[in-house]
Order: C-alpha cells, then structure tokens, then sequence
C-alpha cells in the first residue's frame, strides 16, 4: 500500500462526519424554517376579514337607537384598504365592543344609498362617527392608523370633539351616481359597458 493510500483511509472518517454534521445542520434549519412558516401562515390565515367584520356588525337600527356611540364603516369586499383595515378595526372592536356599536355598510348593496349619499360617501373605507345620539361628529376616509382611530373612539366615548375629525388616507373610488340599469355590468362599480 502507498502513503498517498493510507492517507486517504485516515481522512475519510473525518470527511464523512464533517459531511454527516453540515447534512445535519441543513435539514435542522429546514425544519425550523418550516415551522416557522407553518405559524407564520396560520396565523396570517387567522387574520380578521370583511366578511367577519360584517358577520358580527351592530344593525344599524340597533345603533342609532341603543344609546350608544357608533362607528360606521362604508366599505366593500372588493376594496384593498379595507381589506387590509379589517385586521385593525377587529381589534378596536374587540377592544371597544362594550362601549361603542360596530357597524358594517357594503357599498354594494342599494339598500344602504340613502345613507351614503346623507354621509357623501365618495371614497372608502368611510368611517362615521356618531354620538351616543346618533349625531355625526366626525368622519375620515381611507387608510387611518389604528392609534387614530383608537384616539377618535376614545373622544366619541367621553363625549369630546374628536382629534382626527376629517383624517383623510389612502382610497378606493366608487360612484353613488348610477343607478344598477340592465346595461350596466355589477363588477363595474357604476361604469357603463358599451354593447
């Protein structure tokens, strides 16, 4: 046997951990990573929607006539800044259920134009603020952090004039002018298709 040889058998041992331990190291990292991604999108998934806004919102009756402040959100399921609010308006609800009505007005849906048009609603998400008698004091539109919001629903509750009265943020336009006619496509938002 050669001396080359005999130091080939002598390294391989210390080849093979070395392999066995940065393998090991590999699939150790993978694994963490995944976990991680797993909660990462469990909790994403957990995230609150529209859809359980509005499953859980105060009628409207019930609001302007139960002796508590309210906020009213003009919002559509189509609209990204709403989507993307649900999360923090959740957890002002949660945070405000006992001491101020939620409630949830699709834009979509014709039965709620009286009250867009009475609150001009132009743009959304739109926020109404009403005291416990029902009376607007204040309004923003679009994309509001949750601290002014929180800031806002605090005033309402202690009957103050509120800090952020006419906060504006980030929209989605839509059109309360059209009236839905038979040429009129339902996803267009009030735009006419040309036959």
């Amino acid at each position: 046997m050669s001396k080359d040889s005999s130091l080939d058998s002598q390294e391989k041992p210390e080849a093979t951990f070395a392999i066995r331990l940065r393998n090991f190291l590999i699939v150790s990292v993978a694994a963490v990573l995944c976990v991680a991604l797993f909660i990462g999108l469990r909790s994403e998934t957990s995230s609150a929607t529209l859809a359980d806004l509005d499953e859980n919102s105060i009628p409207l009756e019930v609001a302007l006539s139960n002796g508590k402040p309210s906020l009213i959100e003009f919002y559509a399921n189509w609209c990204t800044v709403c989507q993307k609010m649900a999360p923090d308006i959740a957890t002002l609800e949660t945070e405000y259920a006992d001491k101020v009505n939620f409630v949830m007005l699709n834009v979509d849906n014709s039965k709620w134009l009286p009250e867009m048009l009475q609150y001009r609603v132009d743009g959304i998400p739109h926020f109404v603020f009403l005291d416990k008698n029902a009376q607007a004091q204040a309004e923003t539109i679009g994309d509001q952090p949750r601290t002014i919001m929180g800031s806002n629903l605090e005033a309402l509750i202690a009957g103050s004039t509120l800090p952020y009265a006419q906060a504006n943020g980030r929209v989605s336009q839509f059109s309360t002018n059209a009236v839905p006619s038979s040429n009129e496509d339902p996803r267009s938002h009030g735009a006419q298709v040309v036959n």
